[in-house]
């Protein structure tokens, strides 16, 4: 298939204009008040959309908060409508942001695993590693292949294996297919998919497997039959590319590193980061 270059350029552009967009001013008011609706303490001074609006530019940018205090103030001044933030109440904000991934019904799913390095390494050494050598954070993703759009993630130490966190990654999903490679091939993830209806998912199996009447066995004994170029083709496997495309874009995006110190803020800033780029894809 041909890739529309127009197209695509144009679309490339229009997400250079999405990083300085105001269209949340718009909505301000109308979204700060269902916002506080029945809300109990304070009420909150800036709606979620600004809130993405910032987390953002801190990420893309990579902005220390002062900073990102200092553009916001800047921009004010460019939208006098435009209250800005102090870093303080941003980081607080970008602690509880929570960013919707989308809804699919029928799909196929890519999975896979990225490595994402620790540059602060303290806490994180000290709680997963007891002083070894170490410093990297697992990223486990579901990506629907036709849409290129994250459907749900998981954050691990290095050491977790893929078909570990398997479970939780599609828990929520009900797909088509799963495309994944030969990190998920075990009796529990084929187990998983075929309680989900996926009785010979895209799972590259081992040429050595045992066929049987488990749905791994019935995995394996498609896979003898048809051959890898025809199990391919079948399963659609080259479109597994997707979730390799994503992790690559999103490095590119956002960078290769966290910089959060602790362990669960680690976390939180890898889920943001990867929220953040579905909106991305969206325009």
């Amino acid at each position: 298939m041909t890739r529309n270059w127009r197209e695509y350029n144009g679309k490339l552009v229009k997400r250079g204009e999405f990083y300085l967009s105001p269209d949340f001013l718009d909505s301000w008011d109308e979204e700060l008040e269902e916002m506080n609706r029945g809300k109990i303490g304070r009420p909150y001074e800036f709606p979620e959309s600004f809130v993405q609006f910032a987390a953002l530019w801190y990420e893309f940018f990579h902005l220390p908060y002062r900073q990102l205090e200092g553009v916001l103030r800047k921009l004010g001044s460019l939208f006098p409508e435009l209250k800005a933030s102090d870093y303080s109440t941003l980081w607080h904000r970008f602690k509880d942001l929570k960013i919707e991934v989308p809804k699919s019904n029928v799909i196929i799913v890519a999975v896979d695993s990225t490595g994402i390095k620790v540059t602060n390494r303290g806490e994180w050494m000290r709680k997963t590693h007891r002083g070894e050598r170490g410093g990297w954070i697992k990223v486990h993703v579901a990506v629907d292949v036709e849409s290129k759009e994250i459907l749900s993630i998981e954050v691990t130490d290095e050491k977790t294996g893929d078909s570990e966190v398997f479970e939780d990654l599609v828990e929520d999903l009900d797909p088509k297919d799963c495309l994944g490679d030969g990190g998920y091939d075990s009796e529990k993830v084929f187990k998983i998919l075929e309680k989900k209806g996926v009785g010979s998912p895209g799972i590259k199996i081992r040429k050595n497997a045992r066929t049987g009447l488990s749905p791994r066995g019935q995995a394996a004994k498609e896979f003898q039959e048809l051959g890898h170029e025809e199990w391919k083709k079948k399963h659609e496997y080259g479109k597994r590319w997707a979730v390799e495309g994503f992790f690559s874009a999103v490095k590119r995006c956002f960078g290769e590193t966290v910089r959060a110190a602790s362990p669960a803020g680690m976390v939180r800033e890898v889920k943001r980061k990867f929220g953040l780029y579905n909106l991305v894809t969206k325009i």
